[in-house]
């Protein structure tokens, strides 16, 4: 494994960390025994950060990620995120209120005393212009509630708006081989002002991974079936925006670049470290197995010239149409 710093948070991250969306839910059937086993087989396998909200399964990832804590003995650094619990998207949700009572959820859900690292949730784009949100956040630091804070985006002009604030830690942001904006505007930006980067839906959905099929079926419960034209939440995090059948083609163009005998979610993993300013990738997932495939990417060499150059150009001539001036 291999770290690297998160902003100026003090923490070094492992750089494939572990995204806890789909050990709560909206990702098909889950179970927690196998869930705590995945956490437990990414610690041994040197991760030490991990990604969660308080809407991943209405808390149950959190108190998943807390019984993990509870049970290791290694220092794990806790990124959760609030705001998605409003019923209705406003700015007026993100009030002092609202904000004090997801904290103090949060905390009980994880039972710990601060938060580590506290993450606007998506929120509407007006948020981001509302000074009086960023100090809110300023107060639950001072009160010892949450320890650094951050925020986790849609489109690459709401991370470029939240890093003018000065307390702002870290973004979260789609970036991936299906979402490669974030690499135009915002990366090199955000490595000059010394912020973290969390680059979430590294694998798109699962669909970098290489294994889905036209065949493949989802499950009633799972977003991939019921979001893909954002009826419950933003499309681009399902698939990256990009259409299924799209998306399949362009894998297989890929395919051929893929190093011989490296699990293609490892090789997409490692594209994404290529740029120095991503703190830690953070894919999803429910099983041991998983895990240790994901992992396998910090320790792949360096993809070289003539590989990005052709990924590249796949993205111009496959994807970016489909999604690069949307996010």
């Amino acid at each position: 494994m291999q770290y690297r710093a998160l902003g100026r948070t003090g923490f070094e991250v492992s750089t494939v960390s572990f995204g806890a969306w789909a050990i709560g839910g909206t990702w098909g059937a889950v179970d927690d025994s196998e869930s705590l086993r995945a956490l437990h087989r990414a610690v041994d396998l040197g991760v030490n950060f991990i990604d969660t909200a308080d809407v991943y399964g209405d808390g149950r990832s959190e108190r998943l990620v807390g019984q993990l804590r509870r049970e290791r003995s290694e220092v794990i650094h806790v990124a959760t995120k609030a705001g998605r619990r409003l019923d209705t998207q406003t700015r007026e949700g993100y009030g002092r209120e609202n904000l004090t009572a997801f904290v103090e959820r949060s905390l009980e859900n994880l039972a710990t005393d601060a938060l580590d690292l506290l993450q606007l949730h998506c929120p509407p784009t007006d948020v981001y212009y509302a000074p009086e949100v960023f100090g809110i956040l300023d107060d639950l630091v001072v009160a010892g509630k949450i320890r650094y804070y951050g925020v986790s985006v849609e489109r690459v002009e709401e991370a470029l708006k939240a890093i003018e604030y000065p307390n702002v830690q870290t973004v979260q942001i789609i970036y991936n081989l299906f979402r490669q904006r974030p690499a135009d505007r915002f990366l090199d930006e955000a490595r000059r002002r010394e912020v973290g980067v969390l680059a979430r839906l590294p694998l798109s959905s699962g669909m970098l991974a290489g294994k889905m099929t036209r065949e493949r079926s989802f499950a009633e419960d799972d977003h991939r079936r019921f979001n893909r034209s954002g009826a419950a939440f933003d499309r681009g995090e399902t698939f990256s925006g990009v259409d299924f059948e799209a998306g399949l083609a362009a894998v297989e163009a890929l395919r051929p670049l893929v190093l011989p005998g490296v699990p293609m979610a490892a090789w997409a993993i490692r594209w994404i470290l290529m740029h120095p300013g991503v703190s830690c990738a953070i894919p999803g997932a429910k099983r041991p197995d998983q895990i240790e495939e994901n992992v396998s990417a910090a320790d792949l060499p360096p993809l070289d010239d003539t590989t990005m150059a052709a990924l590249s150009a796949i993205y111009d001539e496959r994807i970016r149409p489909l999604v690069h001036q949307f996010w």
